[in-house]
């Protein structure tokens, strides 16, 4: 990395705290409001009236770029303020953008910017995602199941060798399970249907659980051949 990099990289760096600082105080806050007054946060959004669809992907692109609030409760968001189907559009075109940006932004500026938010273990324990011609499958696999660790897998893809082109499909497609349960909750809440809110919190949970298991049992088998 030469010096000009060096200087746009502590300057994207300060950037980026300053953003954590704010995003993180002014996004928590609403986030708390939709527990506990879900009603206050859909009127929050409809307040910007035409705009609220372009606020809640702006918003929804900083979450996936500063992972420091999971996008579940987003994706309920979504489902909530917009109904199902345009709150999965919205979510999926939120996160599809954060993602690439998130991808160009490592693969431009290296492992540093990972080291932002992701411990160094936590980062080396994915390297078997780069090691043969099996990564591009296995970053696949890992990505699309519900309840792994999306955000650090998306950040250490820009790490990997696999084609920026196939990551970003991959990115895409891969949060698209999640979703759509999740976006499912979030209207059925929106509507005041409790039970089917709570079914499809359940099949989330228990999709995620499965995902989880599966991820372990990937990683392992595959860390233990190195």
């Amino acid at each position: 990395m030469n010096n000009k990099d060096k200087n746009r990289l502590k300057i994207l760096i300060a950037a980026i705290l300053i953003i954590i600082a704010g995003f993180s105080f002014y996004i928590g806050y609403k986030i708390v409001l939709l527990i506990k007054q879900p009603e206050v946060f859909r009127t929050w959004i409809e307040s910007f009236g035409i705009y609220a669809p372009l606020i809640y992907v702006l918003i929804t692109i900083l979450q996936i770029m500063i992972p420091l609030i999971p996008g579940e409760p987003m994706e309920i968001v979504a489902g909530y303020a917009f109904d199902s189907v345009k709150g999965t559009i919205l979510c999926l075109l939120a996160e599809s953008i954060g993602s690439i940006i998130v991808l160009l932004i490592v693969r431009k500026f290296g492992r540093k910017i990972v080291e932002l938010f992701f411990e160094k273990k936590k980062i080396e324990d994915l390297k078997f995602l780069n090691s043969d011609e099996n990564g591009v499958i296995l970053f696949a696999m890992a990505f699309i199941m519900p309840g792994t660790p999306k955000d650090l897998l998306c950040y250490y893809g820009g790490l990997t060798d696999i084609d920026i082109r196939k990551l970003m499909l991959i990115t895409t497609l891969g949060r698209i399970p999640s979703i759509i349960t999740s976006t499912l909750a979030g209207s059925s809440l929106g509507d005041q249907q409790y039970i089917k809110a709570i079914s499809f919190l359940l099949i989330a949970a228990a999709l995620s659980l499965l995902g989880m298991l599966l991820y372990k049992n990937i990683h392992d088998r595959n860390s233990s051949k190195k």
